[in-house]
């Protein structure tokens, strides 16, 4: 999830990404024939997080309605249909900072929210908690529907709560958000470990034991690298992009890339502007350095210092992020780790607002794949990519965790025990 600046579409570079040329008949033609066979299978959608936070029905299933398109959201029923959808790993993300009676139960909550949200759209969602039943769910014309934790932080660094979340239909966890954990090192928090510590390769471990997959979004180098050394199945990044072509720390660096092909991970490129758009990345650290220069030069008179900031944006157009940007990402990762090792993880509702122009709601995943068809990916690409990657990787972590489960007990280790010399 990221919570960035609206970027509002008034400057020429904006109008000239819209007027590009739009994907040829010949290939939109190709990628709806491609997805027929190969729905999409999306690994990041922030809709329950939505759910909890909507300003007039909070945590009320009922009242955010799926079957009817809502104003500046990306997600429901219809618009899934046209995106020609067949699995979605539904975020059930909490907050790193939160701060109330514990990290443990606001997940509860937002599992139940998923839940409850999957369970009240019976002729388009099906709740899935295993690879083979998400291939059912697929078949039979519905939308596999997975839970993926966002953050470790809501285990509370036990691995009985790691299990009972497991064990609630979680299939995934990214083990940060943007916070660094007693165990494990954020990308975009303070590197405390150097990557993770004991304990932190005990829940890699355990995740593996029991068929969770590893997430690897929004973790350091350092946690990207550990994870890699530790981990016995197919990691994954859920929502992530390439930091050759966009130099944002929620970027996966070449050197992780080119260890794909080993581990038989996937990247899931993600659409959030500044992680897909080195110019949009840029112009918002600029636009952040000028809002602090003025707000130190003008003090506390905030009309004057909204005034110089408009000033400054009319002089200082925002570039926008575009479908191709995205293309360029998976081209990259396909080139580095290979066409087996990427997908799609589209972080809808989960950007403030924020989408690469051709790229605005979950309607528009055959464009994206008719674009990487224009640039010469063969079928077998373009079926890996929309969701045969990450159905094998699931299918793979279940495996292993088969293997494991017959000579491993549940571990009992405690962050105490193992990371003792360190606290």
């Amino acid at each position: 999830m990221t919570r960035a600046l609206l970027l509002v579409c008034a400057t020429a570079s904006c109008l000239a990404a819209q007027s590009a040329p739009a994907p040829s008949a010949a290939d939109l033609a190709r990628a709806k024939r491609i997805l027929a066979m190969t729905p999409i299978v999306d690994g990041h959608n922030d809709v329950p997080w939505e759910i909890r936070e909507s300003p007039d029905h909070p945590r009320d299933v009922e009242a955010y309605d799926l079957r009817t398109p809502r104003k500046g959201k990306d997600t429901d029923l219809a618009r899934m249909k046209a995106g020609m959808m067949g699995g979605q790993f539904w975020s059930v993300y909490i907050p790193g900072e939160i701060k109330d009676s514990g990290f443990a139960r606001v997940q509860a909550e937002q599992i139940d929210i998923a839940r409850r949200m999957i369970a009240r759209y019976p002729e388009r969602l099906t709740f899935a908690r295993t690879a083979a039943e998400g291939r059912r769910a697929t078949a039979a014309g519905k939308v596999a529907s997975f839970l993926g934790m966002e953050g470790g932080h809501a285990i509370e660094n036990s691995l009985g709560t790691l299990r009972a979340f497991y064990d609630l239909g979680a299939r995934y966890m990214t083990l940060t958000h943007n916070v660094t954990l007693d165990w494990a090192d954020a990308a975009q928090d303070s590197a405390k470990h150097g990557g993770l510590t004991p304990f932190g390769r005990e829940v890699v471990r355990e995740m593996n034991r029991l068929g969770m997959l590893v997430d690897l979004s929004h973790v350091s180098p350092g946690v990207m690298s550990h994870a890699l050394d530790v981990s016995e199945a197919p990691i994954i990044f859920s929502h992530s992009s390439a930091r050759a072509i966009a130099d944002h720390k929620r970027n996966v660096p070449d050197s992780i890339l080119r260890r794909l092909p080993k581990n038989g991970g996937v990247v899931m490129v993600t659409y959030v502007p500044g992680f897909v758009s080195e110019a949009v990345r840029t112009h918002g650290i600029t636009r952040g350095a000028a809002h602090r220069e003025l707000r130190a030069r003008l003090g506390n008179d905030s009309a004057a210092v909204r005034r110089e900031l408009a000033a400054w944006d009319a002089a200082h157009p925002a570039p926008v992020a575009t479908l191709r940007d995205v293309a360029d990402h998976l081209d990259h990762i396909k080139k580095v780790a290979g066409a087996d090792h990427v997908g799609i993880g589209g972080d809808f509702d989960g950007t403030g607002g924020e989408h690469p122009v051709g790229l605005e709601d979950v309607s528009t995943y055959p464009a994206l794949i008719a674009e990487l068809a224009r640039r010469g990916w063969t079928d077998a690409e373009l079926r890996k990519v929309a969701g045969e990657n990450i159905m094998r990787v699931l299918t793979q972590a279940e495996q292993v965790a088969a293997r494991l489960q017959r000579t491993r007990a549940p571990s009992t280790k405690t962050i105490e025990e193992l990371d003792r010399r360190r606290m």
